[in-house]
């Protein structure tokens, strides 16, 4: 039974910073990509930031220069750092991973429960 579980969720003033984490548990095989997606209410779930196993990153073009994501192959770690956070970012956000956990089959996405993030301005 693989699981996501994330933490570090919050409220913080405009300007502020918080670090989410995400660590995958259960008999997993490998994990190819990692990241981020973050729903406001009334809008599209959103890629946030992403990382392949080797650490190559992407990030959604309004958290560039904000925000970082990184990971730990070794204890199946995924974690973004929020920085200068703005109202805007106000959303639930969900890790997820690409996980293969089957040497007969191809890996599947597997996400985790969300955690609220609240700027207040």
């Amino acid at each position: 039974q693989v699981q996501l579980s994330e933490s570090g969720g919050g409220l913080v003033q405009a300007g502020g910073s918080l670090k989410l984490s995400c660590v995958v548990s259960g008999s997993i095989i490998s994990i190819n990509r990692m990241g981020w997606y973050r729903q406001a209410p009334g809008k599209q779930r959103e890629l946030v930031a992403d990382i392949t196993e080797g650490g190559n990153t992407n990030y959604e073009d309004s958290v560039k220069e904000r925000f970082t994501i990184s990971r730990d192959n070794a204890k199946n770690t995924v974690s973004l750092q929020m920085n200068s956070l703005k109202p805007e970012d106000t959303a639930v956000y969900y890790c997820y991973a690409d996980i293969k956990v089957s040497i007969l089959r191809r890996g599947r996405d597997y996400w985790g429960q969300g955690t609220q993030v609240t700027v207040s301005s």
